[in-house]
């Protein structure tokens, strides 16, 4: 079962249009959109989705495991969903993906979720789960955080939500074009090149796609060509080859701009 309405009281988003994808289907798979008008629309719409996955997932399995990405227009996503109505104590935080940077450095993703979902989300500390991007041996520190999404997720681990934001290369998490990484079907969690001016430490495409629910949230004119492939899987972007059957793309009116009209 899919991301569906939210539970939130008071407050409900609709999207302003919903759009079916065509391409996607010829891969198996069946892309749900929903567009709203901006950016403050589309944080408050994916927050809500995303509440709607978590209490389902803790409602269907006593705990709910989530995964989110980093990028520079998250903080009003997380923002928005530390007030939803979520029972945090039993949901376990992982990350999709982070860059190799210092403790503490703004580059990290984990600055993001702490300063605009944990500040006011009551998460146990025991609960969150950052990647282990300080260790010297960062091989080492994919395997061991992979055996920690194991002894939570089970084996093989499945998350009951992925964000995922989408780059205009078409890269998401820290897929991008040409990395080996992209070919590691083996393993849930690897090491990246430098990009970026940074080294990463990434989901993979399986357990990406084991997720029971995948939301893409994607912002910006500049995010309009990219979507259009995402869309249609194109296989030749990083995105475009993770599954779709559970996944649901939130974008506001630029970024789904150069999509068809409603289906």
């Amino acid at each position: 079962m899919g991301l569906g309405m939210s539970r939130r009281t008071g407050c409900t988003s609709r999207p302003s249009r919903v759009v079916r994808s065509g391409g996607g289907e010829r891969w198996g798979r069946a892309l749900r959109i929903e567009v709203v008008p901006d950016g403050e629309a589309l944080a408050v719409h994916a927050a809500q989705r995303a509440a709607e996955a978590i209490v389902r997932g803790v409602r269907e399995h006593g705990r709910a495991a989530v995964a989110f990405s980093g990028g520079r227009s998250v903080g009003r996503f997380f923002s928005a969903l530390s007030q939803e109505s979520v029972p945090w104590r039993l949901v376990h935080l992982f990350q999709v993906d982070e860059r190799v940077a210092p403790e503490g450095s703004a580059h990290r993703n984990m600055e993001r979720i702490h300063k605009h979902l944990l500040s006011g989300a009551p998460l146990p500390v025991e609960n969150v789960h950052p990647m282990p991007v300080d260790t010297d041996d960062l091989a080492l520190g994919a395997e061991r955080y992979a055996d920690e999404l194991v002894r939570c997720c089970g084996a093989p681990p499945v998350l009951d939500l992925v964000h995922l934001g989408l780059g205009e290369d078409g890269h998401t998490a820290s897929l991008v074009p040409g990395d080996p990484v992209l070919e590691m079907w083996d393993q849930d969690v690897a090491v990246t090149r430098p990009y970026g001016g940074y080294r990463r430490m990434t989901l993979t495409y399986p357990i990406l796609n084991r997720a029971r629910n995948l939301l893409w949230i994607v912002e910006g004119t500049s995010k309009r060509a990219p979507v259009v492939r995402l869309v249609n899987a194109d296989p030749h972007i990083p995105a475009g080859r993770v599954a779709q059957a559970q996944a649901l793309l939130v974008a506001d009116a630029q970024a789904a701009s150069g999509l068809p009209g409603d289906a």
